[in-house]
């Protein structure tokens, strides 16, 4: 990996780690920003890692004793996939990609209306568009709306329905996007709209896999290094 490469992904562990810590707290649960990882040390909410390497090579067995690995479900995020946790009773759960587009990059048109959400109600209308039915909308609490760093994007149709949307973070050196949602065709170009807006000198971050990675490079994202997340199989 390039050294510029190396620095993009980062900026891009960094920025995810303090999304992470805005959505913990959102939720009452206090991280910890170390030199080599953010961590929590009691359980996070439901898709969120207890902890997220901040630098490639962080020291296993410290990393490990500030998360909780007693309740079900712990896991890491290994922003550089170069640990070896198999032996502290981690499993894989799924490995990606870190994705970066430079700012002021074009962006397509969108027909749909963008918005920062800025009250409970409409955060609400939106977590329930993210969520289409699968009971989790609740993940994303009226806390996250006083995080200044922290702007969840709505995409509405002509009628005001929330059909896209995504969370944007903002931190000194990029955007991170997250939480993509919407038809591919009609969510990356509202999202990406939005975000030229919204911070036009910050390059663009964050991380996909499979399908929803071929969709992002198709959008003008390039990846840029490996993660991986582990779970405690205990």
């Amino acid at each position: 990996m390039t050294t510029s490469r190396q620095a993009l992904v980062r900026a891009a562990a960094r920025n995810n780690a303090e999304w992470c810590a805005a959505m913990c707290r959102a939720h009452g649960v206090a991280g910890e920003f170390g030199v080599e990882a953010w961590a929590a040390a009691v359980r996070t909410p439901l898709y969120y890692p207890d902890a997220v390497t901040l630098e490639p090579a962080a020291g296993r067995d410290a990393l490990v004793a500030r998360i909780d690995t007693a309740s079900p479900g712990a896991s890491v995020k290994d922003s550089f996939a170069d640990l070896e946790l198999a032996a502290a009773g981690f499993q894989v759960l799924f490995e990606a990609q870190w994705v970066h587009r430079p700012a002021g990059a074009p962006t397509a048109s969108s027909d749909l209306v963008w918005d920062v959400v800025g009250d409970s109600d409409t955060l609400r209308s939106w977590a329930l568009a993210w969520d289409d039915g699968a009971g989790d909308a609740d993940l994303f609490r009226p806390g996250l709306l006083a995080d200044p760093g922290t702007f969840v994007i709505s995409g509405c149709s002509a009628d005001g329905r929330v059909v896209a949307g995504a969370v944007a973070t903002r931190s000194e050196q990029v955007v991170g996007v997250s939480n993509v949602f919407g038809p591919p065709h009609a969510a990356w170009p509202l999202v990406l709209h939005a975000l030229a807006h919204l911070f036009p000198t910050l390059p663009v971050v964050g991380y996909e896999q499979g399908d929803d990675l071929r969709v992002a490079l198709r959008h003008g994202f390039e990846p840029i290094g490996p993660l991986r997340v582990w779970t405690h199989s205990g």
